[in-house]
Protein backbone atom coordinates (compact mmCIF):
# COMPACT_ATOMS: atom_id res chain seq x y z
CA UNK A 1 0.00 0.00 0.00
CA UNK A 2 1.20 3.23 -0.93
CA UNK A 3 2.19 5.70 2.14
CA UNK A 4 -0.60 7.96 3.58
CA UNK A 5 -0.65 11.43 2.94
CA UNK A 6 1.07 13.49 5.27
CA UNK A 7 -1.01 16.71 4.60
CA UNK A 8 -4.56 16.40 6.54
CA UNK A 9 -6.59 17.83 3.73
CA UNK A 10 -4.88 15.74 1.16
CA UNK A 11 -5.98 12.74 3.36
CA UNK A 12 -9.45 13.81 3.46
CA UNK A 13 -9.68 14.43 -0.31
CA UNK A 14 -8.05 10.87 -0.75
CA UNK A 15 -10.73 9.17 1.71
CA UNK A 16 -13.82 10.67 0.23
CA UNK A 17 -12.96 9.88 -3.91
CA UNK A 18 -12.27 6.40 -3.01
CA UNK A 19 -14.01 5.51 0.32
CA UNK A 20 -16.77 3.69 -2.15
CA UNK A 21 -14.13 1.97 -3.97
CA UNK A 22 -12.28 0.02 -1.44
CA UNK A 23 -13.25 -2.94 0.65
CA UNK A 24 -14.43 -2.00 3.84
CA UNK A 25 -11.81 -3.49 5.81
CA UNK A 26 -9.37 -1.57 4.16
CA UNK A 27 -11.13 1.42 4.59
CA UNK A 28 -11.17 0.76 8.21
CA UNK A 29 -7.36 0.23 7.92
CA UNK A 30 -6.61 3.66 6.10
CA UNK A 31 -8.58 4.98 9.22
CA UNK A 32 -6.83 3.40 12.17
CA UNK A 33 -3.35 4.03 10.39
CA UNK A 34 -3.95 7.55 10.97
CA UNK A 35 -2.27 9.81 13.46
CA UNK A 36 -4.42 10.03 16.17
CA UNK A 37 -5.27 13.65 16.13
CA UNK A 38 -5.82 13.36 12.29
CA UNK A 39 -8.09 10.37 13.17
CA UNK A 40 -10.09 12.64 15.71
CA UNK A 41 -10.82 15.63 13.07
CA UNK A 42 -11.68 13.42 10.40
CA UNK A 43 -14.10 11.59 12.73
CA UNK A 44 -15.57 14.92 13.89
CA UNK A 45 -13.98 15.42 16.73
CA UNK A 46 -11.37 17.61 18.16
CA UNK A 47 -7.65 16.92 19.60
CA UNK A 48 -7.32 18.99 22.58
CA UNK A 49 -4.48 19.03 25.02
CA UNK A 50 -4.02 21.78 27.73
CA UNK A 51 -0.88 22.54 29.31
CA UNK A 52 -0.89 23.76 33.02
CA UNK A 53 1.66 24.76 35.54
CA UNK A 54 1.73 22.69 38.89
CA UNK A 55 4.35 22.96 41.22
CA UNK A 56 5.47 18.97 41.36
CA UNK A 57 4.08 17.88 37.80
CA UNK A 58 1.29 16.61 38.75
CA UNK A 59 -1.08 18.32 41.16
CA UNK A 60 -2.86 21.61 39.49
CA UNK A 61 -1.25 24.58 40.27
CA UNK A 62 -1.87 27.93 41.26
CA UNK A 63 -2.68 29.80 37.80
CA UNK A 64 -6.26 31.34 37.23
CA UNK A 65 -5.33 31.84 34.05
CA UNK A 66 -4.80 28.07 33.44
CA UNK A 67 -8.44 27.43 34.87
CA UNK A 68 -9.72 29.99 33.36
CA UNK A 69 -9.59 27.63 30.02
CA UNK A 70 -9.44 24.49 31.94
CA UNK A 71 -13.30 25.71 33.03
CA UNK A 72 -14.31 26.51 29.63
CA UNK A 73 -12.99 23.01 28.19
CA UNK A 74 -14.81 21.19 30.90
CA UNK A 75 -18.16 23.61 30.58
CA UNK A 76 -17.78 23.16 26.87
CA UNK A 77 -18.10 19.35 27.19
CA UNK A 78 -15.30 18.42 24.55
CA UNK A 79 -13.01 15.58 25.62
CA UNK A 80 -9.68 17.22 26.18
CA UNK A 81 -6.69 16.18 28.01
CA UNK A 82 -4.36 17.59 30.77
CA UNK A 83 -1.27 17.92 31.29
CA UNK A 84 0.77 19.29 34.31
CA UNK A 85 3.84 20.88 33.97
CA UNK A 86 6.37 21.51 36.37
CA UNK A 87 8.46 24.48 35.35
CA UNK A 88 11.52 23.70 37.65
CA UNK A 89 11.93 21.04 35.25
CA UNK A 90 10.25 21.96 32.21
CA UNK A 91 10.23 18.34 29.46
CA UNK A 92 12.67 19.61 26.50
CA UNK A 93 9.91 18.19 24.60
CA UNK A 94 7.98 21.79 25.46
CA UNK A 95 10.89 23.78 24.84
CA UNK A 96 9.97 22.81 21.13
CA UNK A 97 6.30 22.72 20.89
CA UNK A 98 6.20 26.51 22.69
CA UNK A 99 9.57 27.91 23.41
CA UNK A 100 9.99 30.38 25.36
CA UNK A 101 6.49 30.15 26.62
CA UNK A 102 5.03 28.74 30.18
CA UNK A 103 1.94 27.57 30.68
CA UNK A 104 -1.27 28.09 29.78
CA UNK A 105 -1.39 27.08 26.67
CA UNK A 106 -2.76 24.41 24.40
CA UNK A 107 -2.83 22.35 20.90
CA UNK A 108 -6.29 22.30 19.20
CA UNK A 109 -5.56 19.82 16.52
CA UNK A 110 -1.99 20.01 16.28
CA UNK A 111 -1.60 23.72 16.45
CA UNK A 112 0.09 25.86 18.99
CA UNK A 113 -2.08 28.38 20.68
CA UNK A 114 -0.40 30.46 23.82
CA UNK A 115 -2.57 33.80 24.49
CA UNK A 116 -5.11 33.04 26.51
CA UNK A 117 -7.66 35.63 25.59
CA UNK A 118 -7.23 34.46 21.86
CA UNK A 119 -8.00 31.16 23.33
CA UNK A 120 -10.77 32.27 24.93
CA UNK A 121 -11.99 33.65 21.48
CA UNK A 122 -11.11 30.85 19.35
CA UNK A 123 -12.92 28.04 21.56
CA UNK A 124 -16.35 29.99 21.53
CA UNK A 125 -15.63 30.34 18.01
CA UNK A 126 -14.40 26.81 17.32
CA UNK A 127 -16.67 24.81 19.72
CA UNK A 128 -19.93 26.79 19.16
CA UNK A 129 -23.98 25.41 18.70
CA UNK A 130 -25.34 23.28 18.52
CA UNK A 131 -23.23 20.56 19.45
CA UNK A 132 -21.72 23.02 21.88
CA UNK A 133 -22.90 25.50 24.59
CA UNK A 134 -22.33 29.29 23.79
CA UNK A 135 -20.60 30.59 26.80
CA UNK A 136 -20.72 34.42 25.93
CA UNK A 137 -22.45 36.76 28.52
CA UNK A 138 -25.87 38.03 27.65
CA UNK A 139 -25.10 41.43 29.59
CA UNK A 140 -22.20 43.55 28.24
CA UNK A 141 -21.67 44.67 31.99
CA UNK A 142 -21.09 41.14 33.32
CA UNK A 143 -18.08 41.26 30.96
CA UNK A 144 -16.55 43.29 32.99
CA UNK A 145 -17.94 43.00 36.82
CA UNK A 146 -15.29 42.58 39.30
CA UNK A 147 -12.46 43.12 36.55
CA UNK A 148 -10.30 45.37 39.52
CA UNK A 149 -10.33 43.19 42.44
CA UNK A 150 -6.86 41.37 41.28
CA UNK A 151 -4.98 44.60 40.66
CA UNK A 152 -6.18 45.91 44.34
CA UNK A 153 -5.41 42.59 45.56
CA UNK A 154 -1.92 42.09 44.42
CA UNK A 155 -1.10 46.07 45.47
CA UNK A 156 -2.29 44.84 48.96
CA UNK A 157 -0.81 41.63 49.52
CA UNK A 158 2.57 43.12 48.15
CA UNK A 159 2.33 45.90 49.93
CA UNK A 160 5.42 46.13 52.76
CA UNK A 161 4.83 49.07 54.46
CA UNK A 162 2.57 49.45 57.40
CA UNK A 163 1.55 52.87 56.93
CA UNK A 164 -0.46 51.95 53.55
CA UNK A 165 -1.64 48.96 54.62
CA UNK A 166 -5.28 50.32 55.64
CA UNK A 167 -5.38 52.63 52.46
CA UNK A 168 -4.82 49.77 50.32
CA UNK A 169 -7.03 47.45 51.90
CA UNK A 170 -9.78 50.14 51.66
CA UNK A 171 -9.09 49.86 47.87
CA UNK A 172 -9.74 46.49 47.85
CA UNK A 173 -12.52 46.50 49.85
CA UNK A 174 -14.08 49.50 47.62
CA UNK A 175 -13.65 46.70 44.53
CA UNK A 176 -15.31 44.06 46.57
CA UNK A 177 -17.80 45.82 47.39
CA UNK A 178 -18.49 47.41 44.17
CA UNK A 179 -19.00 43.73 43.17
CA UNK A 180 -21.39 42.61 45.64
CA UNK A 181 -23.34 45.33 44.44
CA UNK A 182 -23.63 44.61 40.77
CA UNK A 183 -24.29 40.72 41.69
CA UNK A 184 -27.20 41.78 44.58
CA UNK A 185 -28.51 44.39 41.37
CA UNK A 186 -31.13 42.66 39.22
CA UNK A 187 -30.25 42.21 35.47
CA UNK A 188 -32.76 43.30 32.77
CA UNK A 189 -34.37 40.02 32.20
CA UNK A 190 -34.84 39.72 35.84
CA UNK A 191 -36.89 43.06 36.13
CA UNK A 192 -40.26 42.66 35.82
CA UNK A 193 -41.18 46.37 33.33
CA UNK A 194 -45.35 45.55 34.70
CA UNK A 195 -44.64 45.05 37.65
CA UNK A 196 -45.93 47.82 39.81
CA UNK A 197 -44.05 46.66 42.98
CA UNK A 198 -40.31 48.03 44.47
CA UNK A 199 -36.96 46.02 42.38
CA UNK A 200 -35.94 43.37 44.47
CA UNK A 201 -32.82 42.21 45.02
CA UNK A 202 -31.15 39.71 42.93
CA UNK A 203 -30.31 36.51 43.79
CA UNK A 204 -29.11 35.16 40.79
CA UNK A 205 -26.03 32.34 41.03
CA UNK A 206 -23.36 34.06 38.80
CA UNK A 207 -22.44 37.57 36.79
CA UNK A 208 -24.39 36.88 33.48
CA UNK A 209 -27.65 34.35 35.51
CA UNK A 210 -27.66 31.07 36.34
CA UNK A 211 -25.30 29.15 34.03
CA UNK A 212 -21.68 29.81 34.61
CA UNK A 213 -19.90 31.92 31.22
CA UNK A 214 -16.60 33.12 29.73
CA UNK A 215 -16.81 35.90 32.39
CA UNK A 216 -17.00 33.54 35.23
CA UNK A 217 -14.28 31.67 34.02
CA UNK A 218 -12.41 34.91 34.15
CA UNK A 219 -13.11 35.88 37.29
CA UNK A 220 -13.65 33.15 39.63
CA UNK A 221 -10.67 31.80 39.93
CA UNK A 222 -8.96 34.82 40.63
CA UNK A 223 -11.71 35.91 43.47
CA UNK A 224 -10.90 32.63 44.94
CA UNK A 225 -7.00 33.47 45.35
CA UNK A 226 -8.08 36.50 47.22
CA UNK A 227 -9.95 34.96 49.49
CA UNK A 228 -7.40 32.49 50.37
CA UNK A 229 -4.46 34.49 50.08
CA UNK A 230 -5.97 37.55 52.44
CA UNK A 231 -6.85 35.02 54.44
CA UNK A 232 -3.42 33.09 55.24
CA UNK A 233 -1.49 36.32 54.76
CA UNK A 234 -3.23 39.14 55.75
CA UNK A 235 -5.85 38.01 57.95
CA UNK A 236 -8.24 39.78 56.07
CA UNK A 237 -11.67 38.04 55.17
CA UNK A 238 -14.25 39.01 52.60
CA UNK A 239 -16.64 40.88 54.96
CA UNK A 240 -19.63 38.79 55.51
CA UNK A 241 -22.27 41.30 54.21
CA UNK A 242 -21.20 41.34 51.51
CA UNK A 243 -23.80 38.71 50.50
CA UNK A 244 -23.75 38.88 46.77
CA UNK A 245 -19.95 37.97 46.73
CA UNK A 246 -20.45 35.52 49.21
CA UNK A 247 -23.78 33.66 46.95
CA UNK A 248 -21.57 33.76 44.38
CA UNK A 249 -18.66 32.46 46.00
CA UNK A 250 -20.34 29.32 47.59
CA UNK A 251 -22.58 29.07 44.26
CA UNK A 252 -18.99 28.21 42.68
CA UNK A 253 -17.88 25.75 45.48
CA UNK A 254 -20.72 23.11 44.14
CA UNK A 255 -19.58 22.76 40.67
CA UNK A 256 -17.46 20.22 39.65
CA UNK A 257 -16.49 22.76 36.43
CA UNK A 258 -14.66 25.08 39.36
CA UNK A 259 -13.61 22.86 41.97
CA UNK A 260 -12.07 19.96 39.66
CA UNK A 261 -10.17 22.24 38.01
CA UNK A 262 -9.00 24.27 41.28
CA UNK A 263 -5.55 24.25 42.87
CA UNK A 264 -5.48 23.07 46.56
CA UNK A 265 -5.53 26.00 49.34
CA UNK A 266 -2.39 25.21 50.35
CA UNK A 267 -0.89 25.39 46.40
CA UNK A 268 -2.07 28.76 46.63
CA UNK A 269 -0.76 29.92 49.85
CA UNK A 270 3.08 28.39 48.59
CA UNK A 271 2.69 30.54 45.46
CA UNK A 272 2.10 33.63 47.63
CA UNK A 273 4.77 32.90 49.96
CA UNK A 274 7.47 35.09 48.79
CA UNK A 275 5.31 37.78 47.18
CA UNK A 276 2.79 38.07 50.40
CA UNK A 277 6.04 40.00 52.27
CA UNK A 278 5.52 40.22 55.67
CA UNK A 279 4.62 44.02 56.54
CA UNK A 280 7.42 46.09 58.21
CA UNK A 281 7.34 46.47 62.53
Amino acid sequence: MEALPSNLQDLKDLLLTSWCQIPQHTFRSLVESMPRRVRAVWLGLHYIRHYIAGSDGESIGNCPFSQRLFMILWLKGVVFNVTTVDLKRKPPDLHNLAPGTHPPFLTFNGEVRTDVNKIEEYLEEMLAPPKYPKLATKNRESNTAGNDIFAKFSAYIKNTKPEANTSLQRGLLKTLKKLDDFLNSPLPEEIDADSMEEEKCSNRKYLDGNELTLADCNLLPKLHVVKVVSKKYRNFEIPSEYSGVWRYLQNAYARDEFTNTCAADREIELAYQDVARRLGK
